[in-house]
C-alpha cells in the first residue's frame, strides 16, 4: 500500500504539472507558480523515498507531509489569484492533496485518514472567498477516500495478523502430528505393556504399573490435543474443557458439555489450576487408588465444577482443625483462587461417604451473560 501511495504522488504530480501548464496564463503571479511547483517535485522525490523506509514511517514524516501539502494550499491565491480561485480554478495542489490523506489513512486507520482529509479540505475551502461546486466535491472525494482507504487498510492488517496465526498454529499442529507417531511407536506402546504385565501384581510392582497407565493415558491426551496450557484465542478465551481434560487418566473421569465452555485465558488456567489442587488432595488423603469424578456444568449465569470421589471422606470440623494447624492447602489453593474469580466452594463429606467439592465461578464481561457473585 505504500508503494501505492508513491506511485499515486508521482501520477498526481504529473497531472498537476499539466494543469499549471494549461492555466499558467490565467495566473495572477504565473513566476511564483516555479518555485511552487519545485517545491512539489522535491518533496514528492523526497517523501516517496521516505515512505518507503518502514522506519521513517512515524509522526514527523506525517506532519511534514500534512504541512507541506497545506504550504501549497495557502500559497494558492498569492500566485493563482482570489478571483481566478472563485472563479473555479483549482489551487496549485489539485489532487496531489490526496497523498497526504492516504498516507495517514493507512499508517492509522479511517479516523486518521478522516482527520487528514478534513485539515486539507478545510483549508482549500478557507483560501477561497466562494465556493464552487467542484470545490466541496473535491472535498468530498477527499473524505471519503480517507475513510475508505483506512477502512481497507485496517482489514489487510487485521488478514494478515489471522493469516499469520493460523501459518503457526499449521506449523505446530504438523509438529505435533510428527511427535506423536514418534511417542505412540515407542514410548505409548512401553507404558501400555508395562500397565498390561502389571497390573495383576501386588505391592511396588503393581504400584509402578498403574502409574504407567496413568501417564499413558495423560500422554495421549497430550498429543491428541496440544499442550495442556490453554492458548490465548483471537478474544483472549480459552475452551475450560480442554483446561480440564489435562487431568482425565485412568482414576479420573472428566464429564462436560458437548460445545466449547469459554473463560477468559487467566480465569481458565485459575480454575484448572484450582481443579488440580483438589484432585491432589484426593490422591494424598483417599490413596493413589482412589476414583474421582469430574463433571463440568455451563449455565447463563455461571460455570460450575463438581469434583467427587470415592475416598473414606472426613468429619465435619475437619477442614477448620487443619487450618488452625497452618495447613492452609484447601484455602489457599481452592478457595483463594475461586475467590479471586468473584466464585464460591462448597466441600461437602461424611466418613465413609467420599468427598465431593463444588467449585462455583460466575460469567462475567460476555456478551449474553450475566455477571454477579454466586
Amino acid at each position: 500500500m505504500w508503494r501505492a501511495i508513491g506511485a499515486y504522488r508521482i501520477a498526481s504530480l504529473v497531472y498537476v504539472m499539466v494543469l499549471i501548464v494549461r492555466n499558467v496564463d490565467r495566473y495572477e503571479n504565473p513566476l511564483a507558480a516555479g518555485p511552487v511547483l519545485a517545491l512539489m517535485v522535491g518533496w514528492t522525490a523526497f517523501a516517496t523515498a521516505a515512505f518507503s523506509r518502514p522506519q521513517w514511517r512515524g509522526w514527523p514524516m506525517l506532519i511534514a507531509d500534512l504541512a507541506v501539502s497545506l504550504v501549497v494550499v495557502i500559497v494558492s491565491p498569492y500566485v493563482v489569484g482570489q478571483a481566478t480561485l472563485n472563479d473555479g480554478v483549482p489551487t496549485l495542489a489539485v489532487a496531489w492533496l490526496g497523498a497526504p490523506v492516504l498516507a495517514w489513512a493507512v499508517s492509522g486507520g479511517r479516523r486518521r485518514g478522516l482527520a487528514a482529509a478534513l485539515v486539507l479540505g478545510g483549508a482549500d475551502v478557507l483560501v477561497r472567498d466562494r465556493l464552487h461546486p467542484s470545490t466541496l466535491n473535491g472535498v468530498a472525494l477527499m473524505v471519503l477516500a480517507g475513510f475508505v482507504v483506512g477502512l481497507v487498510a485496517r482489514l489487510a492488517v487485521d488478514a494478515e495478523e489471522r493469516m499469520q496465526r493460523a501459518i503457526e498454529l499449521e506449523a505446530a499442529t504438523r509438529e505435533r502430528e510428527r511427535l506423536a507417531r514418534d511417542i505412540h511407536d515407542s514410548v505409548l506402546q512401553v507404558l501400555a505393556l508395562v500397565q498390561r504385565r502389571g497390573a495383576h501384581l501386588d505391592g511396588e510392582a503393581g504400584e509402578l504399573a498403574r502409574l504407567a497407565g496413568q501417564q499413558e493415558a495423560k500422554l495421549r491426551m497430550l498429543i491428541a490435543d496440544g499442550p495442556a496450557g490453554p492458548p490465548a484465542g483471537e478474544e483472549g478465551e480459552a475452551d475450560l474443557r480442554t483446561v480440564l481434560g489435562r487431568f482425565a487418566s485412568d482414576t479420573v473421569s472428566i464429564a462436560s458439555p458437548a460445545t466449547p465452555v469459554p473463560l477468559p485465558v487467566r480465569a481458565a488456567e485459575a480454575v484448572g489450576a484450582a481443579v488440580g489442587a483438589t484432585l491432589d488432595n484426593v490422591a494424598r488423603h483417599a490413596g493413589p487408588a482412589a476414583r474421582a469424578w469430574v463433571l463440568l456444568e455451563d449455565d447463563d449465569t455461571a460455570i460450575t465444577i463438581s469434583v467427587r470421589d470415592d475416598g473414606p471422606g472426613f468429619p465435619a470440623g475437619r477442614l477448620e482443625e487443619a487450618a488452625s494447624q497452618g495447613r492452609l492447602g484447601v484455602a489457599q489453593s481452592i478457595r483463594g483462587r475461586v475467590a479471586d474469580l468473584g466464585g464460591t466452594v462448597e466441600i461437602y463429606s461424611q466418613p465413609g461417604e467420599g468427598t465431593e467439592v463444588e467449585l462455583r465461578v460466575p460469567r462475567r464481561g460476555r456478551s449474553g451473560r450475566t455477571g454477579g457473585r454466586s
